[in-house]
């Protein structure tokens, strides 16, 4: 039997949590996750920009199984952002949650990933220069920072680093309308404050290999989505080693975690 290739629809306002089935404006929707769908939303004020995201029911679970790993997962990443904006890690601030309802509001970041900058880049006939370096220098201290309070991500790759936009003053903003795009070469703006988003895998750990399989996954985005600019990772390795007390042990961990990478694709 012939099976349907049609793209799924979008969310209809019946599938949003309570109480955002009845707001007006409508959270509008942003992506589509596996496990998640992410909204632009308001926050108090109208003004006041933020994310939504919420975790639907799975009709695959059994409900009393799926209600208690959505509960689970939603407290376990707001934990964790809040643990790491305590400590100073450019994460974006929790707003607000309900775990039985599993949605969670977020601060927005404006601006784009670091996949799209470098794509745009790319686009317009950026060469590697100062601007790639210095934003994968950028990069390197931002996972540090992260790895230095015990966070391990668990899913880093380039469409999970945010730049933040800045404002005409060369100030990093809370909103902006033209996603930072103003200057720098081919008319694409690589400079801004690196922002980690999406926590959902994270987990809390201390342990070298735990770090090292994360710049592993991240080495592995860059290479495979930005094959013109791999050799440039070497800077963000860099910019990690001297990033916190401990990263330099990481780093050797790292060609232990390289050599059984090439081991199994050589086996298959």
């Amino acid at each position: 039997m012939p099976t349907s290739t049609k793209p799924p629809l979008p969310p209809t306002p019946t599938s949003l949590p309570p109480p955002f089935q009845t707001t007006n404006p409508q959270p509008q929707l942003l992506a589509l996750g596996a496990e998640a769908h992410l909204y632009t939303t308001t926050f108090l004020l109208p003004t006041q920009k933020c994310i939504l995201k919420h975790r639907p029911p799975k009709p695959y679970r059994h409900p009393i199984l799926d209600a208690r790993l959505t509960r689970h997962r939603i407290l376990s990443e707001a934990r964790t952002l809040v643990r790491c904006r305590r400590e100073g890690v450019r994460v974006p601030g929790v707003l607000a949650l309900d775990a039985e309802n599993g949605w969670m509001m977020m601060e927005f970041v404006a601006g784009g990933t670091v996949k799209e900058r470098l794509q745009r880049w790319r686009e317009k006939g950026g060469t590697r220069g100062g601007e790639v370096e210095g934003l994968m220098g950028r990069v390197g201290v931002a996972v540090g920072g992260m790895h230095a309070v015990g966070v391990v991500h668990g899913d880093l790759t380039t469409s999970n680093l945010m730049v933040r936009s800045r404002d005409e003053g060369g100030h990093h903003s809370i909103d902006s309308t033209d996603g930072g795009q103003r200057t720098g070469e081919g008319g694409v703006d690589l400079e801004g404050e690196i922002v980690l988003i999406d926590f959902g895998l994270a987990t809390q750990s201390v342990h070298d290999e735990d770090k090292a399989v994360d710049l592993y996954v991240l080495e592995r985005a860059f290479g495979s989505t930005h094959p013109e600019i791999e050799e440039s990772f070497q800077e963000v390795l860099k910019a990690y080693g001297e990033s916190y007390k401990g990263a330099k042990v990481v780093l050797k961990r790292l060609e232990e975690v390289r050599m059984r990478g090439r081991k199994k694709s050589m086996i298959g």
